[in-house]
């Protein structure tokens, strides 16, 4: 998954005080009875909570405080600042019954750079040091991406190059430079894992212009193996397939893991700036520079 990792509190978010104002649904790709839009409600974003509550809690390995428990969503104070995209199908139960409702089965909630300077910062900021970044960029615009998580039976190509073909869109129509975040491994021993963040830290560190670095009091050093010593092809395959996608597309990683205890995750920092982007991607979903909102293409990133 894509999730940001720990972040500060939102006190002025809280007792009413923040209205979220919902545009009309902008729709950015469909396939099949699967559409990727932007929510329009309170009670999609609510749906959408669940929807992380089932995979990360119930399915993976975090761990629930008791509001999560009591309400079965997964939600913090940076929902309310966040975009939310929803991958709904619109299809039916596969029993030939149609869905009372449309299903909420894949989602990303994203942040633009803009929006953040208005409140907290990004979520990222929590683990990683990215202020020199921000200030020796002055005239890049940053996207943060995180929470994505797909419903199981929804795993496949389809869904997930529709996924991207929405963030893709997103970042688009809003002129956005480089987008952000924390991926993770599962397991919060960094051992485990050995292989896998020495290829990333020997093979995939973002140049020093690009790069940021895990507070200090949460550094992991991802430098476990000799460069030498690693098997390129086991590294890759090693790789969780979302962290992956994003090497392929051209996307670097950031100076040490984080232990997220609370999500029972491993993370590095994932940094793409849309100028390093493979070009050959353009062809499925559009250059960066003008916007469309085409229908998805044959192959995206998070493949």
């Amino acid at each position: 998954m894509f999730r940001p990792g720990h972040a500060g509190s939102l006190p002025f978010l809280g007792g009413g005080r923040f209205t979220r104002r919902f545009k009309p649904a902008k729709v950015y790709g469909r396939i099949g009875s699967l559409e990727v839009r932007l929510a329009r409600k309170k009670s999609e974003i609510r749906r959408a909570q669940r929807l992380r509550y089932k995979v990360f809690y119930e399915e993976m390995a975090a761990t629930p405080g008791a509001l999560a428990l009591l309400s079965r969503r997964d939600e913090d104070a940076y929902d309310q600042v966040f975009d939310h995209l929803l991958v709904i199908d619109h299809g039916d139960d596969g029993n030939g019954r149609r869905w009372r409702r449309p299903q909420v089965v894949g989602t990303y909630r994203v942040l633009r750079q803009d929006v953040a300077d208005l409140y907290d910062g990004f979520y990222t900021q929590g683990e990683y040091d990215m202020t020199p970044l921000l200030r020796s960029k002055p005239d890049y615009g940053f996207l943060e991406l995180g929470r994505s998580c797909v419903l199981k039976p929804y795993r496949n190509r389809r869904t997930l190059e529709l996924l991207w073909q929405g963030v893709w869109s997103y970042l688009r129509e809003h002129g956005m430079d480089v987008m952000i975040g924390c991926a993770s491994f599962a397991g919060t021993d960094p051992k485990a894992h050995a292989l896998a963040l020495s290829f990333l830290h020997h093979h995939k560190l973002a140049p020093e212009d690009w790069r940021v670095r895990a507070h200090d009091h949460l550094h992991v050093d991802m430098n476990l193996m000799p460069k030498e010593a690693i098997d390129i092809r086991a590294a890759l395959k090693a790789l969780p397939p979302l962290i992956k996608g994003y090497l392929r597309v051209g996307a670097y990683v950031g100076d040490g893991a984080v232990i997220d205890h609370q999500f029972g995750t491993t993370d590095v920092f994932v940094i793409m700036p849309v100028e390093e982007i493979n070009t050959r991607y353009f062809d499925h979903f559009g250059s960066p520079d003008e916007f469309n909102a085409p229908i998805a293409g044959e192959f995206g990133p998070l493949n």
